[in-house]
């Protein structure tokens, strides 16, 4: 598992180490303020990297039935980098929404 670091710029000392356990974990986080969508098999569908330029991530979701996919997938999108930007001051490189499934009523109900 890796740790992102991140060493503050001017008179700060010191440095703020992020496990790759809680930028998934603000990812999740960003994820399920969206109503109507949910991550498949749990924090199984997040998958997150740390390159030079930013963090990447890759997300799978399904979403309730009626919901316009091109929209949900901006939301997603706009979710994780408003929240990881803000939480950890790293910048988001490309976040991929896969959207896996779509869940009628009748998938709730059985």
């Amino acid at each position: 598992m890796a740790i992102f670091r991140r060493v503050p710029s001017g008179d700060q000392k010191g440095k703020v180490s992020y496990n790759a356990g809680i930028v998934d974990g603000i990812i999740n986080l960003a994820v399920s303020e969206i109503e109507g969508v949910s991550l498949t098999g749990g924090k199984k569908g997040i998958k997150s990297y740390f390159e030079k330029d930013g963090i990447y991530a890759e997300i799978s979701v399904q979403i309730d039935a009626g919901l316009v996919v091109p929209e949900v997938a901006f939301k997603i999108q706009q979710s994780v980098k408003h929240n990881v930007e803000a939480m950890t001051k790293y910048k988001i490189a490309k976040v991929d929404v896969f959207v896996v499934s779509v869940l009628t009523s009748e998938d709730e109900a059985g």
